[in-house]
Parts: structure tokens; C-alpha cells; sequence
């Protein structure tokens, strides 16, 4: 049965509140459908792609067989003709999890006392506090991607550090996607708790090998739980293939006096959404939302947030840059919302984009909904060209018009590169980029 709702047997069927949530997830999916041009949260970012019948569960019988058709990548070679040895994620020692098209690897490292990481299927079986946290921030019925996840969760990782616990090395997460694989279809759920006073940097990073104009749909959503006094870095950078679509949910709740910093770099797929909505639920609760994006061809990348400052004292920071060239478009959409009782709270926004082409499209629509007083709030949008003074001094001085121009997008992009506080994580994601963003200046 092909589509995006397709009867499968899953693990886990056994358990009642997880089989609840799944129905759950198919009801409400069902009842929304794809956003439509109607659909106001999507009316910038269509997803057309998806409006087919013939998308492949990853996982399932169906895959199976059609992995025995089309590709023996477990016997190490493809019949496509494409060497499927994952991309090097990291230059860095790391705690490394790798998931092969949507499924999860055996993890072979050991891990530091208090912290657990483990499938998150196998978390549903042993850990108690597993159905405390999992769903309970997701509204469904405002998430049509979301709900189609929770239909199928199954596959993803669990990630909890214990109380004081300060991890030394990041945990990478690695999705690799063997991209002569068509129409692959992948729901990963991702839960991770830091208690109070835990210290943790995690990275996402899509990738793909193989043909580059592969289809397939990645559907990511993160749960994520930072206790009081907590602190937890999280960057991702997705590089897709150029047909692929990318779509991805970070639910993300801080509580006093913890911080939330967080990067995403979006350079491939043909239609990619990353979103994040994040609750600053106590005082002194702080987020930092950065992103970059890179895009050429007729790709649509959309980088959509939604803070909500639900208490005094709480701080907010995002910076948006964005290089679209071709017939690409570029969307951001970002809200700030302040609750009547979120006095001295402080809320900053600004999305900046370069357009490289005439056929190039930005659609931005940035929000501030306050309810209280005594706050301090900005936010702000520009889109321009490169300078042409400066492009005709580099090249009066014999400096090529393509290196030229890559001179003025590395140099304006440095600067959102430049909030990222890990300086290895920082030196990889300008090498991703191919950026040379100087000294160090955090």
C-alpha cells in the first residue's frame, strides 16, 4: 500500500499508550491532510512534492523487497553503480549514532556514568520516564507533519544526562540516506532530557551518497527537555539530495535558568522546512535560534520559529542569513510571543538575505505578539544583491568575478557562522560552507 498513511506492523504494538499516541497521530493527520496554499503556517512553503502514492516505508516488507531489486548495499556494493560509505561526519572525537536510510546502527562506544543512550524503541520498553515525556508538548493538530511521525514512531534515539552530568565530547547523530534508493520514506523521533545542571552538545547531520537527484522524505521531529540550570547546544546541517524532501519539528521546553543554543545550516533538498518551537517556561530561561542557508536550482528552504517567553526574565536571540541563487526560494518565518506575565524579558529577531539571481524569491514574515510591558523586543528583515562597488574594486585588482563574489557571500555569512560558541563545531560548519570565517571571536 503506497501513500504516506500505509498499514504497517510496528514495534511496540503491545503497549497501550504508545499504540494511543500512534492512532492518535493517524486521526489527526487525516483530519489535517498537506497543507495547501490556505493553510497559513505553509502558505509560503507548499508541499507539492509529497502529493503522490508512491513513497516507500522504510523498513517495511515493501523496502525489503525493493532494496533486494534495486541495491545489495548490505553485501557492500549497488547494483546503481554508487559507493554507499557514509560521509566523515566530524573532524572531532564525538559520540557517534548512525541510522542507515531511517534506520538505526548499532551503537559500539561507551558512554560516561549518567548519561543513557539508547534506540528509542527499546527506551519505550526500559526506562519509566520515557512516557512522561514522550508527546506531551506536541500539538498535533497544529503539526500535520508532526502527527504523520507519531503515526509511525518506532525509529529515533533516546538521549538523557543525568543531574550535574557534563558530557566532554558532542553526540553526533548521523542520518545517511543511500540516495539511489527512490521514493524511501523515513519517521525519526528523537527524545532527549537533560535533568538539572546537565551539560550536553548534540549535532544532527543529513547526508547522502548516490545519485544526487534521488527522491526520498525525511520526517524528523525532536523532543527536547532542558531542565533548571541546564544548558544544551544543538546544530544540525542538512545536505540533502536535490530532489529530496526534508521536513523537520524541535520541540523544545527550558526551564529556569537554562539555555538553549542552537544552529542549522540548510544547503540541500529540493523542499526542506526546519522549524523549531521552543517554551521558555521560568525565569532567566534563554534561547539562542540561529540559522544559515544556502540554495541554487528551484529548491524551497524554509526556517520557521515560533518562542514563546512564558515567564519574567527570559532572553531570546536569533539571527537568520540566508544566499539564494537561481530559481531557489528562500522562506522565514519567525514569532515572538510575550505572555502577560513575562515582564523584562528581552526578544531579538532578524533575518538578512542575499538574492544572487533575478529569478530568486525571499518570502519573510517575522512576528512579535507581546502581552505584557516593561519588555524589550526588535525585529527586522533585509534582502539586497551583492555590492557591485565592491565586486568591481576586487576585480580592478585582478581578482576573478566568481572568486569575487564568493569572497562577499563568505564574508557575509561569518557573521551568523560566527554564533556558534563550540569552536570545533564552528570550524566544521565553516568547512561545510566552504567558508573562511577568520580568528575565533566568541
Amino acid at each position: 500500500m503506497g501513500g504516506l498513511l500505509q498499514e504497517v506492523a510496528l514495534a511496540g504494538d503491545d503497549i497501550p499508550w504508545l499504540e494511543g499516541q500512534r492512532e492518535k497521530g493517524r486521526e489527526l493527520f487525516l483530519a489535517q491532510g498537506l497543507p495547501t496554499a490556505k493553510t497559513e503556517a505553509w502558505k509560503y512553503t507548499r508541499p507539492r512534492d509529497l502529493m503522490t502514492e508512491d513513497f516507500i516505508l522504510t523498513g517495511t516488507d515493501e523496502d525489503e523487497s525493493h532494496e533486494e531489486e534495486h541495491c545489495n548495499y548490505h553485501q557492500g556494493e549497488c547494483r546503481c553503480g554508487h559507493h554507499h560509505e557514509s560521509q566523515k561526519a566530524l573532524s572531532f572525537p564525538s559520540y557517534e549514532i548512525r541510522f542507515e536510510n531511517g534506520i538505526m546502527q548499532a551503537i559500539d562506544f561507551e558512554l560516561p556514568k549518567g548519561v543513557t543512550i539508547k534506540p528509542l524503541i527499546e527506551a519505550i520498553y526500559e526506562e519509566d520516564a520515557v512516557k512522561s515525556y514522550l508527546g506531551k508538548e506536541i500539538d498535533m493538530a497544529h503539526y500535520p507533519f508532526a502527527a504523520l511521525n507519531t503515526a509511525y514512531m518506532e525509529e529515533g534515539v533516546y538521549i538523557a544526562v543525568e543531574r550535574d552530568v557534563s558530557l566532554t565530547k558532542p553526540i553526533a547523530i548521523i542520518n545517511h540516506t543511500h540516495a539511489c534508493r527512490q521514493n524511501l520514506m523515513a519517521h525519526l523521533r528523537n527524545l532527549i532530557i537533560l535533568e538539572r545542571g546537565a551539560q550536553a552538545t548534540i549535532i544532527e547531520n543529513f547526508n547522502y551518497s548516490g545519485n544526487e537527484k534521488s527522491r526520498y522524505f525525511n520526517n524528523i521531529v525532536n523532543e527536547i527537555y532542558i531542565g533548571r540550570g541546564a544548558c544544551l547546544r544543538h546544530y544540525k546541517l542538512q545536505d540533502e539530495a536535490y530532489k529530496a524532501v526534508h521536513i523537520a519539528l524541535s520541540r523544545v521546553k527550558v526551564r529556569e535558568n537554562g539555555f538553549y543554543e542552537s544552529f542549522c545550516l540548510q544547503k540541500g533538498a529540493n523542499l526542506a522546512r526546519n522549524e523549531s518551537k521552543i517554551s521558555l517556561k521560568e525565569e532567566q530561561a534563554e534561547a539562542f535560534v540561529n540559522a544559515a542557508y544556502m540554495i541554487n536550482g528551484w529548491a524551497t528552504v524554509d526556517t520557521t520559529t515560533d518562542i514563546e517567553h512564558l515567564s519574567a526574565h527570559s532572553k531570546s536571540h536569533q539571527l537568520v542569513k540566508g544566499v539564494v541563487g537561481g530559481n531557489a526560494k528562500g522562506v522565514f518565518q519567525g514569532k515572538i510571543h510575550i505572555a502577560p506575565n513575562a515582564v523584562k524579558t528581552e526578544g531579538s529577531q532578524l533575518h538578512k538575505a542575499l538574492l544572487l539571481s533575478d529569478e530568486a524569491e525571499i518570502d519573510c514574515k517575522p512576528e512579535l505578539e507581546i502581552y505584557a510591558d516593561d519588555v524589550k523586543c526588535s525585529h527586522g528583515a533585509a534582502s539586497g544583491e551583492l555590492d557591485k562597488e565592491q565586486l568591481f574594486y576586487m576585480r580592478s585588482r585582478g581578482i576573478g568575478e566568481e572568486e569575487a563574489k564568493q569572497i562577499l557571500i563568505d564574508a557575509y555569512l561569518t557573521e551568523v557562522i560566527n554564533t556558534i560558541s563550540n569552536e570545533d563545531v564552528k570550524n566544521w560548519f565553516s568547512d561545510s560552507a566552504n567558508i573562511n570565517t577568520g580568528e575565533e571571536k566568541c
